[in-house]
């Protein structure tokens, strides 16, 4: 028999939520594409990385891009395993690991972000 669920159940805003930050997510790999990859220029080595960073939208824009994949591919793999009827103790095992990786792997790379050392003066780089 049908049951009604409330949109708090159904996992509409999930589903909104997932459409926003894959579109965030497009429009921030095209411009990482396009500033890192696109110009021979841009350099990959580590002294062009730390000039990079001194300016603190690109790490801004780091955060973002971290945050928003993290939770994007998370939410994808939790909206597959919401697709089956799972017993109520794997449901729970499921989410808890996916939000405890979540939170690890997110910490890691802030702290891999944040631990990219200001440089006083700048032209020292150039």
């Amino acid at each position: 028999m049908y049951k009604y669920q409330s949109s708090k159940n159904s996992g509409a805003k999930s589903w909104i939520l997932q459409r926003i930050t894959g579109l965030a997510l497009v429009v921030l790999m095209l411009g990482h594409y396009i500033l890192m990859h696109y110009s021979p220029d841009s350099g990959h080595t580590y002294e062009a990385v730390l000039t990079r960073m001194q300016f603190s939208w690109y790490r801004i824009i780091d955060l973002l891009f971290v945050t928003l994949a993290m939770y994007h591919g998370l939410n994808g793999l939790w909206g597959i395993f919401r697709d089956y009827k799972l017993a109520p103790w794997l449901r729970i095992s499921i989410i808890s690991v996916l939000v405890i990786l979540g939170v690890a792997f997110t910490a890691w790379a802030y702290n891999i972000i944040f631990s990219i050392p200001y440089v006083h003066n700048i032209a020292l780089l150039l």
